[in-house]
């Protein structure tokens, strides 16, 4: 299994990812994760379309439940795009944390069981078995045409290169 050493951080402590890493240009490894209802969901269930993928360490915490909540209201601008939150969460805390707030407007999908995408795509934390904070944006194509591993976990992703790389492909 691949390790990606000096690419994040947690509170300055650094930390391993596990996985392949993408960039842009590469087509978007399908991958399955649970949603709420624990059912299987695949990257591929969303094929011909824009696709966001929130990738989020978890989201009892202060940065992941407002990166949720932003991209949930940024929903409506971006139109005909699908946003997945993905953490390592169990579905069941990701079915109470969006009906709790809100959150109606982005997909929300558990890795907790496989890890498949958070190795697939590289941002599985070794250290912590939970995911890196990071945005992948994939065109209808289902090319990656956007990617951010967030450096230090604590910190929040870059929101507008992030949606106007979305709204680009829409």
């Amino acid at each position: 299994m691949k390790k990606n050493s000096g690419i994040t951080t947690f509170k300055g402590n650094p930390l391993t990812l596990l996985g392949d890493m993408v960039n842009p240009g590469m087509k978007a490894p399908d991958f399955t994760a649970l949603g709420e209802d624990l059912k299987p969901v695949k990257l591929s269930d969303f094929s011909g379309k824009v696709i966001l993928i929130s990738s989020v360490p978890s989201v009892d915490t202060g940065v992941c439940a407002a990166q949720t909540r932003r991209f949930n209201t940024e929903a409506a601008a971006l139109g005909d795009v699908v946003i997945l939150t993905i953490s390592c969460d169990l579905p069941f805390a990701l079915a109470r944390f969006c009906a709790a707030e809100g959150i109606d407007k982005v997909i929300p999908l558990s890795d907790h069981k496989d890890t498949d995408f958070g190795l697939k795509y590289g941002f599985l934390i070794e250290e912590l078995r939970l995911l890196n904070r990071g945005i992948v944006v994939i065109d209808k194509d289902g090319i990656i045409r956007y990617v951010e591993y967030v450096q230090e976990n604590t910190n929040h992703p870059n929101y507008e290169k992030a949606l106007e790389a979305a709204q680009k492909l829409v």
